[in-house]
């Protein structure tokens, strides 16, 4: 078996993966001609060609110019099945998928209208698919903590149906303390904890992210190497990081995948899950960057072995259900190796 076929094949969970970022430009040319609304490019080559990224912000800008024509449940649930699909190709057994229902309440689109089109998608995911999941809905940090507060009272009556909390969106500028009450009130209510952190923005927002709003997985972090003190922490708290390969180098954080500190982290003790955050915008899906990776850095079976325990063991899965996932994926490994 090819190193491809391994990481296709093994199984794996995502824990990294924002739903409006996996939205592919032929659908949303369909669903954009379905709900008549205009959008500035002409083709599906149009758009692709725009997604040429120096940072961050460029990207955002794209991507809520493209959730601009879901309106209704239908197109949520559509752009979350077709995510759901493609995942199965490549055995990912369980996702932890975020929704940002700012993007979409900000313009007029009930929080209820996003979150069941999502909700119903990810239920049919697990009954036809054998996908098993988890929904967290992100705060959008460019926004102030009262709408967080607004976002979060809305999130409460489907509190039985997402799992957690999070924070994404323009990382510079936007330090973790901004939300510190929130996720206080978030923790109160039960949710779990996730915040982007370390991406573009310093490792002290890292700290923050870690001992203001106390969470228990830190999305990206790369930027936590640049502070040893913080990596010691990291290592001896095993505290989760969910690192996008290539969504790295689509908005230049790294500007070579062969710079890509993977070895480096998991060398100093790091819990490290690799992740596809918005596959559509940066190229590709969750094997997708495994191979990628792979190839740049020459990672062994047992490195993708290693990566793919470690994201059902950061995962908020019941430590049955996790046991479940990593007697699959040590199979797989004893019998593929």
């Amino acid at each position: 078996m090819t190193l491809k076929e391994f990481i296709y094949q093994i199984p794996k969970a995502e824990l990294h993966l924002h739903i409006e970022g996996s939205f592919e430009p032929e659908l949303m040319f369909e669903i954009a001609k379905r709900n008549k609304i205009e959008i500035k490019f002409n083709s599906v080559e149009e758009v692709k060609a725009a997604y040429e990224f120096n940072n961050l912000q460029e990207f955002l800008d794209i991507y809520y110019e493209g959730a601009g024509v879901l309106i209704h449940e239908k197109d949520f649930y559509d752009m979350t099945w077709a995510y759901l699909e493609k995942i199965h190709q490549e055995n990912v057994l369980h996702t932890e998928i975020f929704f940002d229902p700012q993007t979409h309440t900000d313009r007029g689109i009930d929080f209820d209208v996003a979150f069941n089109g999502i909700y119903k998608a990810m239920e049919d995911g697990k009954e036809k698919l054998g996908i098993s999941y988890k929904i967290i809905m992100c705060f959008l940090r460019h926004l102030d903590e009262v709408s967080a507060f607004e976002t979060l009272d809305s999130a409460l009556k489907h509190k039985d149906k997402i799992i957690g909390v999070g924070l994404d969106s323009g990382e510079l500028g936007n330090p973790p303390s901004k939300f510190q009450n929130v996720f206080k009130k978030a923790a109160q209510e039960g949710f779990e904890l996730v915040a982007h952190a370390g991406e573009e923005g310093p490792a002290e927002y890292v700290w923050e992210a870690l001992d203001l709003l106390n969470v228990s997985r830190i999305d990206h972090g790369n930027r936590s190497m640049d502070d040893e003190k913080l990596v010691a922490r990291l290592a001896k708290e095993q505290m989760p990081l969910t690192l996008c390969p290539l969504s790295n180098l689509k908005l230049c954080v790294i500007d070579d995948l062969k710079d890509y500190p993977l070895k480096e982290m998991i060398a100093k003790g790091l819990m490290c899950t690799l992740n596809s955050d918005d596959p559509a915008y940066f190229g590709g899906y969750l094997s997708q960057n495994y191979e990628d990776v792979a190839n740049a850095i020459d990672l062994s079976k047992e490195d993708i072995y290693e990566l793919a325990k470690n994201s059902f063991k950061a995962s908020y899965l019941t430590e049955a259900e996790k046991q479940v996932y990593l007697n699959k994926v040590e199979s797989f490994y004893q019998e593929n190796k």
